[in-house]
């Protein structure tokens, strides 16, 4: 286990006056067929001190859950190529801007939602607003990760869904280590982050969001699925 910061990311950083350090848990490749709990006892328990927060990635969750798909496996409709077309790419994920993972967001989130979330947002692209196609399509479409080149084997060739029940799983693994720590389920990248599920209020989600903003555990071949928060 190594707790190093990942390269190009401060360890420690100050919100509202106050310092926290942000501990990244580098693991092995989390594979489906695994248990979560297991392997969260395996590489956060020794580490966290009481008053932590431990946050995992929603990845590991998903896929823990079976929420994994080979590319290969999925078969896209004709709305989901023509959909995906639209979907601005960026150099930080693919996501909903190819046709497989359109798919999956037409299966996860019911096609008439879709739809809407596509017409609105493509009136209001026009007036120059950005990001009402992911509010009004949800949770569900934000957190769906597609396959990219910095992507860690096998998802580099899969598409991974949002996890199901996220704040159950938090309270669960805050209840499996000894409730000595809060959890959070995390869906964090380069371009903001998002808390899916925790045993935190609504104010301390959006402190870790804040703490969270730079995206320390990185988002590719890093493999640092679980980190600590610790007030420094």
């Amino acid at each position: 286990m190594s707790s190093e910061a990942n390269a190009g990311k401060a360890l420690v950083v100050d919100i509202g006056g106050e310092s926290f350090a942000r501990i990244p848990l580098r693991t092995r490749v989390v594979m489906p067929g695994d248990d979560l709990d297991a392997f969260v006892q395996e590489y956060a328990a020794s580490a966290l001190r009481p008053d932590d927060i431990l946050f995992v990635t929603e990845k590991i969750v998903a896929i823990t859950q079976g929420r994994s798909y080979p590319i290969d496996s999925i078969q896209p409709r004709k709305l989901a190529f023509f959909l995906s077309k639209y979907v601005t790419r960026t150099p930080y994920g693919i996501g909903l801007g190819m046709p497989e993972t359109m798919e999956m967001a037409l299966r996860e989130c019911g096609t008439l939602r879709i739809l809407f979330a596509a017409g609105v947002s493509a009136i209001t692209k026009a007036f120059g607003r950005k990001g009402d196609f992911y509010r009004i399509a949800g949770d569900k479409a934000r957190a769906i990760d597609g396959p990219t080149n910095g992507t860690i084997p096998p998802y580099n060739k899969a598409v991974v869904l949002g996890p199901e029940k996220p704040n159950e799983v938090a309270a669960r693994l805050k209840s499996l280590l000894g409730g000595q720590a809060e959890v959070a389920v995390v869906d964090i990248n380069d371009l903001g982050g998002n808390i899916l599920g925790s045993t935190m209020d609504k104010a301390a989600e959006k402190r870790l969001v804040a703490i969270l903003k730079d995206n320390p555990l990185g988002q590719g071949h890093q493999s640092t699925p679980l980190g600590i928060i610790r007030a420094a």
